[in-house]
């Protein structure tokens, strides 16, 4: 009996011992398989957040791209102003409504006619607030499409730096002559009044005739900050003018006491004075709209 029971035991222990093992594997089997389902998971979700982190980025960049072009064409905007003369109203509506409505309140245009309280002075180059309302009468600062019309394109192509004129019409009409105390290569016309405008100085001015120097004229470029606008000098009808060989300030709201002789007499010749612009350029001169077309009705262009 005993002997029976002995021969049993170890039976017994190979079946507890299969049971237990096919129990362990059974549970390592489950363990690996959770394993790799919360791995499968993980790996899921990052890959949904790379997704969408790519997704974000992508929107950004475009977003990026668009402030970037947005950008652009504000300070475009910004520049085409800036360098713009003011516009007068083109019909009787208009210049009813401008003279009905209140005066703009501008610093320059509130300025007295009349200072009593300074001690005059004759310095050629003292800086002197601007009175916009003084100047400029009748007169109109031509845009590129007025340019265009009446004297066709200087150039084909255009940046930042001075180019020489290759329309070969244009071409015939500049010419390189000395005027006064200044040596210049502009439109034959723009010459001719030029050359009034500092006779006319000579005689009532001579000291600040004697002053008188360039900074250029002729100059085929784009205006400042522009990559669109084309300069007024790409054509030849426009100069900068500088007293005892200084430059007058660009855009600090002042200007040279000699170029405020210089603006009157530049205007009864039908040039535009850049002090009016927005950036006040007061070393700058052009030839107006209205006297251009009258050269153009005359045959001069």
């Amino acid at each position: 009996m005993a002997q029976a029971r002995g021969t049993l035991i170890g039976p017994i222990i190979v079946a507890i011992g299969v049971v237990v093992a096919a129990i362990a594997f059974a549970v390592v089997t489950v363990l690996l398989d959770t394993a790799d389902g919360a791995a499968e998971l993980r790996l899921s979700r990052l890959e949904d957040a790379v997704a969408r982190l790519e997704a974000q980025g992508a929107e950004t960049a475009s977003q990026a791209e668009g402030q970037k072009a947005d950008l652009a064409r504000l300070r475009e905007e910004m520049s085409l102003l800036a360098n713009r003369g003011p516009a007068l109203p083109t019909t009787a509506s208009g210049a009813e409504a401008l003279l009905a409505a209140p005066p703009l309140q501008d610093p320059a245009a509130l300025l007295p006619d009349e200072d009593f309280e300074t001690a005059p002075t004759e310095a050629l180059t003292e800086q002197m607030k601007l009175a916009k309302t003084r100047f400029n009468k009748g007169v109109t600062q031509p845009r590129n499409r007025i340019m265009m019309e009446l004297l066709g394109p200087p150039r084909d192509s255009y940046n930042t730096d001075c180019q020489p004129v290759s329309n070969p019409a244009l071409k015939g009409l500049i010419e390189t002559r000395q005027v006064g105390p200044i040596k210049v290569s502009m439109l034959r016309p723009a010459l001719e009044s030029l050359e009034r405008v500092l006779n006319r100085l000579k005689e009532s001015d001579p000291d600040i005739y004697a002053k008188v120097g360039t900074a250029g004229a002729l100059c085929a470029r784009f205006i400042r900050g522009s990559t669109t606008s084309v300069s007024n000098h790409s054509w030849g009808t426009a100069i900068d003018l500088t007293l005892e060989g200084k430059l007058d300030g660009f855009a600090d709201g002042g200007t040279q006491f000699g170029l405020l002789i210089l603006a009157e007499y530049f205007n009864d010749e039908g040039w535009f004075w850049g002090a009016a612009y927005n950036r006040e350029d007061s070393m700058h001169f052009e030839v107006g709209e209205e006297t251009l077309r009258a050269w153009k009705a005359e045959g001069r262009l």
